[in-house]
């Protein structure tokens, strides 16, 4: 399973590679520069001292160095702005390519990760994996640097290179060891990082709970509940990083003494002149840069770990874009046949339904029933896993993303203050809309009074407000009036609302927006007794259709609305079960 996500990673670091060729292609250039210059630097020192000792020093030898030594100093410089380059390029285009796939799956992929689980493999694992193409590019340079070194050093003397060569395997297989070891404790380290970020973020939402309940000692444990294992990996990475250190440490002088033993019997001798030692020394040093790979080479199992990590949410599936457009049509809303089933659970089972249009459809039912994943189809956030959807009599999965999203508007239980402002906030999605829309939507949504007092009003920062969880809904349900959609789904948009702000927004619903499909998943009796059409769901089923006042003569229906005051807050299992998908 691990070489199959490895072959996945390996796949996405050749696309980011393919993508970010022109910074790519500069870091090359720079780098086979620095090489060039780095090749040609020990031959000149060994020239320019041999000129010295045989008196036949000039200016133009010397000029030679100091050139060379200036184009090496350029050269690394030059390759170090390239490759900070490649990365943040690579890195950005990993980022966007990530959020653009979380931002067009469904419901069921969003709900894939957990919060600090995606933000970890969305920040930290994107930029890791960017690294990559540069580092691969700097591992390809070093091994080109020691075989150059290697050559010069046959060049001078072939004893030279043979005492080289003969420690060369034994570090050889101490770097695969290390390497092959690492990647697979690394990605371990990765896991149990990613679901100590999950836990924080977690709790981190939920704060004023966990005071208001006294559990934050037990929180504390739970969120650090992977810091063993997290702790266990990290230990392990450090253990086996000492154990191959100590061993390259020691064979790496072994070599260089070897090599400028062997030149320095060649000088005694004879055969070699006296700057051939200098030079040799050089070589000798540019031979063992395959050694300082160690450091990149982690960074590549390190970078391929991450990117596994990242070609998951890459994974998340996009439903296939429609491109059909919408045809005009009063908005009536069809199920046939709809099944939806996630985590081995039914959530809505052979449903066939159809919202009229024009009309005020109430959708109730006990916790579990399939409401909230009712309310995700109608607008296509989520696909079924059976039947269709259709608008109009326009299958959702044809229609073109652009106008479904024109036609059906959402409010929901917990909105998103996006947007910057209030303004912006509430004409999210609709940017063309003038202030006068705005602020009548905000008056049908009982939040206008609110915003005025608000220190700025409508250009209050959202982050900046100080709302109520009622008032942020509202903020929501205003969004949603201000769209005048051909259908408005409002998916438990009213459930922090107090009774008579609720009562003046239904209204609102009832009244202000009638000629247009409303869909509306309700929890008191006053809101159903408002709408023209009564759904009842029960465990995924339609258990009954009609007026409230029809349905009222029910017990079990009468019950529904009971047990929800009782509650005092609306229980969501569907939308759980959405949430527990994985």
């Amino acid at each position: 399973m691990m070489n199959v996500g490895h072959r996945h990673g390996d796949r996405l670091i050749a696309w980011t590679a393919r993508a970010t060729w022109a910074p790519l292609a500069g870091t090359a250039a720079a780098a086979a520069a620095s090489i060039a210059v780095s090749l040609a630097l020990p031959s000149a020192v060994g020239a320019a001292v041999n000129a010295v000792l045989a008196g036949t020093g000039s200016t133009a030898v010397y000029a030679e160095l100091a050139v060379l030594l200036l184009a090496a100093a350029l050269a690394d410089v030059v390759s170090g702005v390239a490759g900070i380059t490649s990365v943040a390029s690579a890195t950005r285009m990993l980022r966007l390519r990530a959020i653009d796939r979380v931002l067009r799956t469904d419901a069921a992929g969003a709900a894939a990760f957990p919060a600090g689980e995606l933000v970890n493999r969305l920040v930290g694992n994107t930029a890791t994996t960017g690294y990559v193409p540069a580092t691969l590019l700097q591992i390809v340079s070093g091994l080109v640097l020691s075989a150059g070194g290697v050559v010069a050093l046959f060049v001078i003397d072939w004893r030279v290179g043979v005492a080289f060569l003969s420690g060369v395997p034994v570090a050889l297989v101490v770097m695969r060891v290390f390497v092959a070891r690492v990647s697979g404790l690394y990605g371990d380290y990765q896991r149990a990082q990613g679901r100590l970020a999950a836990r924080l973020t977690e709790t981190l939402a939920g704060i004023r709970t966990v005071r208001a309940a006294g559990t934050a000692d037990r929180e504390i444990a739970r969120v650090l509940r992977p810091l063993p294992e997290l702790s266990a990996a990290g230990h392990a990475l450090w253990r086996a990083q000492a154990q191959s250190v100590w061993r390259i440490t020691l064979i790496l002088p072994l070599v260089e003494v070897l090599v400028l033993a062997v030149a320095g019997l060649g000088v005694a001798q004879g055969r070699l002149p006296a700057g051939a030692l200098l030079a040799t020394a050089g070589y000798t040093a540019l031979g063992l840069v395959f050694v300082e790979q160690i450091d990149p080479l982690l960074g590549m199992a390190f970078g391929r770990s991450a990117a596994v990590r990242v070609h998951d949410v890459l994974a998340l599936p996009v439903p296939a874009a429609g491109t059909r457009p919408l045809p005009p049509g009063p908005g009536t809303l069809s199920f046939r046949g709809v099944t939806v089933r996630r985590g081995g659970t039914s959530l809505l089972d052979d449903v066939d339904l159809e919202i009229p249009a024009g009309a005020m459809t109430a959708v109730v039912g006990g916790s579990g029933a399939g409401k909230s994943t009712l309310a995700l189809l109608a607008g296509r956030l989520a696909d079924p896993d059976g039947g269709q959807v259709l608008l109009d009599g326009v299958p959702l999965r044809d229609v073109d993303p652009g106008a479904l999203r024109d036609a059906v508007a959402y409010a929901f239980e917990r909105p998103m203050l996006l947007g910057g402002d209030i303004a912006g906030m509430i004409s999210y999605g609709a940017p063309a809309c003038t202030p006068e829309a705005v602020r009548a939507a905000a008056t049908a949504a009982a939040v206008d009074d609110v915003i005025r007092r608000l220190p700025s009003g409508y250009a209050t920062p959202a982050a900046d407000a100080p709302l109520s969880g009622g008032e942020v809904q509202r903020l929501g349900l205003a969004r949603a009036f201000l769209r005048q959609a051909r259908v408005t789904v409002l998916d438990d948009a009213t459930s922090s609302l107090d009774t008579a702000t609720e009562a003046r927004v239904s209204r609102a619903l009832a009244e202000g927006m009638r000629g247009r499909t409303r869909l509306v998943i309700a929890h008191r009796p006053a809101t159903a007794a408002l709408a023209d059409l009564v759904v009842w769901l029960d465990a995924g089923r339609v258990r009954g259709r009609g007026t409230h006042q029809e349905l009222w003569r029910d017990p079990a229906y009468r019950a529904l609305f009971a047990s929800a005051e009782q509650a005092g807050t609306p229980q969501r299992d569907e939308e759980d079960t959405w949430t527990s998908a994985r």
